[in-house]
């Protein structure tokens, strides 16, 4: 991978402009594929299969006039007066209302024929419920406008009119000018890092870009697939945060080479191919976890996951594509005025982040002590959880300068809390052979009911085959005694439909999907959880070839998990600084917070891990000091990682203050946990527990070493790369070197830390055992991968690049297999017997630059060849 990032990036680096016009264009075709399509976006949490949603579908068939989208009106009159008085202003405009397309039914707020007159008990305020043919998933505008033009012709009389209901759900991105608060933070950062404003406009300008994108193909494909208001806000959150994040990355390393006297074509392609690869790696990662929402189950869940894996994975290519152009751009103008010194090693070293080297110090000293301090602290953040309540967000928790929310608190006020989430009973009566005397039975024994105010319809349909009984509870749809009078109604069908001879009785209406939503999605997060916490061990057993760091790393994303859920419902469920924040509202959650929170953060939790434990095990793997370097790799690691979490939170804190109340718990939810992840459990934690473990924290038995692929994901092989370059030149050129690889399995190495060179021109005769030669030879040309060690073949790696390395090698050990005519110097690997027509093709090549290493192959006329002995653990049979 990194070697592709590096061809890439040196191609970036000499057609920039063309790169970037390349983007420009990108952005305008989609921009102009969002205006023609006209996408548009909804409300609609629904989850196909619960009781609610089938209760809806069933009403839809049967008894269509309460199936739909509802809408509101209430009429208010003045002050002292009674709206019976103007019943003659209120039934001209009912009756327009009912002209307007798409409206099924409308309720005479004054007829008392199968219902109670829907006015206020003090005689002031008129209700009159509006029935649309339309879903939630296609609300149309005109009609929802036409709605509220023909209600307010009431003002023309000195009424009181407000529209609310589900027609006035919020169809638009809830964004507001606060949310660019959270980037002037971000941007402060990156200039206080950088030491320069110009250079950290850069990470702004490309993390823009990348979800300008985003979110033009979000509206889009709005156009084809039911997308909610939530989406696009969630993908621009966390577009802009990693957006930035990820080019922070590579822009550092870019700058450290920079210091370092690299020219810019030298230091941008180098600085692509490593910190390039890490931010494929971490974009990868977030991606996966969001896509993983589908285990849910839950179409928008899986929706609002997969736009914001598209603004993630196109944050992550735009760093490693359009950054390099415009570094290339910008050239010196970014170079910094001091050029560093080099420093030595030891000390000297350490002393260029003293801040980070005293911390490192301090939490390892006393590492029992910083694990039970951490521990503690994140215990006590924890415990709120305990009171988490999830919901589905209705027009209650809209901003009160709003007209649905004016409408809402109306309502509630005025009629009831229950009046705004409805509850409604259905049963198939067909066999009832007096349905309107069953509906009496049945709504005598709902009103008995606690947390039942009454009962507001009781009717069969049309046809006598369908009983209704619209419910109207004591409390509002969020409260927790109307989730248990569900539980309560689902829990005596099984009773009606003995005692009654009816069948299929469903509980169902808006709030009890919204209760079957939130449901469905807290069981969904064990199996999320499994999911997540799998792909952590997994990942990181791979990256780090270690077992404790995979489970000390996954212990630790659970902590910031359980920290943030805590902190979350401090804030928005107990109303801890709830007003300090500017929340303006307390109640339950958003149902998907919590599934939606463990995706991003596990994401996020293993950016930092790599970023920060990487360095610590090459340290390690130089210095073979597990102690020791904890605190050097901390302290060329933690900079960058405290930089790119005050970031991700800059961003996210953008979202909180007056921000929609379904975003608010995530960003705040981010924010807490991105800040416990970053400072408490990987910069003291992580520390504190490698220092207990030491040599231990590295350990990983060889067997299952060899087993797992080699997954480079800070462009490691890029770095080999380099080094071997720095070695030819001081050494002299090669066709193929070696350098420590070790080649088995559990029973032992047939090639064991070999270490060697072949020259152009040059014959090598391997000895030893003739397993041990064939493996070598394998190893050579990339058709096994050493467990350890690296091998390059003509400045190629094979880590990196295998099938480049094979196609400059011939692989000949079967007697059939012809040698190829090659127009470039080639590397022979030969284990079989040379017929003396190859023996003068092969050395044709080899006088030409190529190379001839023999293995199991005959000596005759190789007899001044050079000899290497493979050396090898491993006690095989000849």
């Amino acid at each position: 991978m990194s070697s592709i990032l590096f061809r890439l990036a040196s191609g970036i680096v000499r057609n920039a402009k063309k790169v970037l016009f390349a983007w420009l264009a990108i952005l305008i075709v989609v921009i102009l594929a969002m205006v023609g399509l006209g996408g548009k976006l909804t409300n609609d949490f629904t989850i196909p299969g619960t009781e609610g949603q089938r209760g809806i579908d069933v009403m839809s068939e049967r008894f269509d006039e309460l199936s739909g989208t509802s809408g509101q009106v209430v009429f208010g009159a003045p002050e002292g007066e009674s709206i019976w008085d103007y019943q003659d202003t209120i039934d001209p405009i009912i009756e327009e209302i009912a002209t307007i397309k798409h409206v099924k039914s409308v309720a005479d707020p004054f007829d008392d024929t199968f219902m109670d007159p829907l006015v206020s008990e003090n005689n002031r305020y008129a209700m009159s419920q509006v029935q649309f043919n339309f879903g939630l998933d296609s609300i149309d505008e005109e009609s929802v406008n036409q709605l509220v033009a023909a209600a307010q012709k009431a003002e023309a009389d000195g009424l009181y009119v407000t529209v609310g209901g589900q027609v006035m759900s919020l169809t638009e991105i809830p964004l507001s000018p606060l949310e660019a608060v959270g980037v002037v933070l971000a941007l402060v950062v990156l200039s206080v890092a950088f030491r320069s404003f110009r250079t950290g406009l850069v990470p702004i300008a490309t993390a823009l870009l990348g979800v300008a994108i985003a979110m033009g193909i979000t509206l889009a494909i709005a156009a084809f697939v039911p997308i909610s208001t939530t989406t696009p806000t969630l993908a621009i959150m966390l577009g802009l945060a990693v957006g930035i994040d990820y080019a922070l990355f590579i822009l550092s390393r870019h700058i450290d080479q920079l210091e370092e006297g690299y020219t810019v074509e030298e230091s941008i392609p180098r600085a692509i191919a490593t910190s390039g690869a890490a931010v494929l790696f971490a974009g990868a990662t977030v991606v996966i976890a969001l896509m993983a929402l589908f285990v849910a189950g839950i179409p928008f869940l899986t929706v609002m996951g997969l736009a914001a894996a598209l603004a993630v994975a196109i944050a992550a290519v735009v760093a490693v594509t359009a950054l390099p152009a415009i570094l290339a751009l910008l050239g010196d103008r970014i170079r910094p005025k001091r050029r560093r010194k080099k420093h030595a090693e030891g000390e000297a070293k350490e002393s260029k982040h003293r801040a980070s080297v005293w911390w490192a110090r301090t939490v390892t000293s006393h590492p029992w002590l910083t694990i039970l301090g951490v521990t503690a602290i994140v215990a006590l953040m924890t415990v709120p959880a305990a009171n988490l309540r999830l919901a589905l967000p209705d027009n209650g928790v809209e901003d009160e300068s709003t007209m649905p929310r004016q409408t809402y608190d109306l309502v509630a006020k005025e009629f009831g809390e229950g009046a705004n989430g409805p509850l409604v009973v259905i049963g198939d009566i067909v066999t009832s052979q007096d349905p309107l005397g069953l509906m009496d039975d049945l709504k005598g024994e709902i009103e008995a009911l606690d947390g039942v105010e009454y009962v507001q319809i009781a009717t069969p349909n049309r046809s006598a085959d369908l009983g209704v009984i619209v419910i109207i509870p004591t409390e509002g749809p969020d409260s927790i005694a109307t989730e248990q009078l569900v539980h309560d109604l689902r829990g005596m069908a099984p009773k009606w439909e003995a005692e009654y001879d009816i069948s299929e009785v469903m509980v169902t209406g808006s709030t009890a999907v919204g209760i079957d939503v939130s449901a469905k999605l807290f069981s969904a997060l064990l199996p999320f959880g499994i999911v997540v916490v799998g792909l952590s061990l997994i990942i990181l057993l791979v990256v780090f070839r270690s077992l404790w760091v995979p489970i000390k790393a996954t212990l630790g994303y659970l902590f910031s998990v359980a920290a943030a859920f805590g902190m979350t419902t401090l804030v928005f469920i107990d109303g801890f600084a709830n007003d300090l924040l500017m929340i303006g509202q307390v109640g339950p959650v958003i149902s998907f917070m919590p599934i939606m929170l463990m995706g991003v953060l596990f994401g996020l939790a293993m950016d930092y891990e790599l970023f920060l434990v990487s360095r610590m095990a090459e340290d390690y793997a130089r210095s073979g000091d597990a102690r020791k370097s904890i605190r050097t790799g901390f302290a060329a690691s933690a900079p960058v990682v405290v930089a790119a979490a005050l970031i991700m939170m800059s961003v996210f804190s953008g979202f909180i203050p007056d921000g929609s109340f379904y975003v608010q718990p995530i960003a705040f939810g981010l924010l807490v946990g991105v800040g416990v992840d970053a400072f408490l459990v990987r910069m003291t934690l992580v520390p504190a527990v490698m220092q207990l473990l030491g040599e231990k924290a590295w350990y990983l038995p060889k067997w299952l070493d060899r087993m797992l692929p080699v997954l480079d994901v800070e462009g490691t092989g890029m770095d080999l790369h380099f080094k071997h370059l720095d070695w030819q030149r001081d050494n002299g050129e090669v066709v193929a070197r070696a350098d420590h690889i070790s080649v088995g399995d559990r029973r032992g190495d047939l090639v064991h830390d070999a270490t060697f060179e072949v020259r152009p021109g040059e014959v090598v005769r391997l000895e030893g055992d003739p397993a041990s030669k064939e493996i070598m030879l394998a190893a050579l040309g990339a058709r096994v991968h050493p467990y350890s060690g690296s091998v390059f073949v003509f400045d190629i790696s094979a880590l990196d690049e295998a099938s480049r390395v094979i196609a400059r090698s011939v692989f000949l050990d079967d007697p059939s297999t012809k040698v190829p005519d090659a127009k470039k110097p080639t590397l022979y690997l030969v284990n079989r017997h040379l017929r003396d027509e190859e023996v003068e093709k092969i050395l044709e090549n080899v006088e030409a630059g190529g190379a001839l290493v023999l293995g199991n192959a005959n000596t005759e006329g190789f007899e001044s060849a050079r000899v290497y002995g493979v050396p090898s653990t491993k006690v095989v049979n000849a």
